[in-house]
């Protein structure tokens, strides 16, 4: 027997771009194969029974048929459309910045179960009236965790030995903490080199510390009892965002969106 023509999934919908008049292209990220692509046809025509299905931050169970190039959804049905999300401007930022991550860390055909669970658990959490901040900060490191970019908080990814509960560094490039005499070591070589690219190392402090180890080995309903005073979560997001923004080797579109956002709210 050949493969079959047409299968099913669930996936939750990432982005769409315009296909001619009628179609779109919907890129779709879920369980069985990660992120894939597809053609939906006619989302654009009036009484397209596709539409609202595969919009982007809907969660949908789909057919799809196999095409030359890409294949083809023929059949959707909403799972979850996450209706608190769109209906709130900042909790719908948050949502598109959690899938612009996802877009941007996956390459297509990467199966990966563990990551498409915590996508559509921190999708519902964000739901929440009263999810805040922390939803994503907890996603940004248990994204990193799934995708091999785990930091090092235990002990100081160039002599290793532990931290002490002292103001220790974030190295964005070795991808973990500096104890403070190796930071003041590659801060010494750094300035030797007058043409290094790699940024300085960031301060974090002990509190930090403890919160960024905490959420990394805790579920979310654990992480979301931690009380986080503005200081402390405008360290957190800069670390996270910094490693984040090394790694890809670009800002995040939705995540300018969002802090712009969130100035606009702040000034009100």
């Amino acid at each position: 027997m050949g493969t079959p023509r047409s299968y099913q999934t669930q996936g939750v919908i990432l982005k769409q771009t315009k296909l001619g008049e009628f179609d779109k292209i919907i890129t779709i990220y879920s369980p069985e194969f990660g992120k894939l692509r597809a053609v939906a046809k006619g989302t654009c025509r009036p009484k397209s029974k596709l539409g609202g299905n595969v919009e982007p931050l809907t969660h949908s169970l789909m057919l799809l048929a196999k095409g030359r190039n890409l294949d083809i959804v023929t059949q959707s049905q909403t799972i979850n459309g996450f209706l608190a999300l769109k209906s709130d401007l900042w909790r719908m930022a948050c949502g598109l910045y959690i899938l612009e991550l996802i877009d941007s860390f996956t390459v297509e055909g990467g199966e990966n179960r563990p990551l498409f669970d915590l996508l559509l658990d921190i999708l519902n959490q964000l739901s929440e009236p009263d999810s805040n901040e922390t939803v994503l900060r907890y996603f940004e490191l248990h994204l990193l965790h799934h995708l091999g970019y785990r930091p090092q908080l235990r002990r100081c990814v160039s002599c290793d030995s532990s931290l002490k509960p002292v103001v220790n560094f974030f190295s964005s490039g070795k991808g973990g903490l500096l104890c403070p005499h190796c930071n003041s070591e590659e801060n010494h070589r750094y300035e030797q080199i007058e043409t290094i690219s790699l940024k300085p190392s960031l301060p974090l402090s002990v509190g930090a510390l403890k919160v960024l180890r905490l959420w990394q080995s805790c579920d979310y309903v654990t992480a979301r009892r931690v009380r986080v005073k503005p200081e402390l979560s405008s360290e957190l997001e800069r670390v996270l965002h910094e490693y984040i923004r090394y790694i890809l080797q670009r800002e995040l579109k939705s995540l300018t969106w969002l802090k712009e956002l969130k100035r606009g709210i702040a000034a009100m």
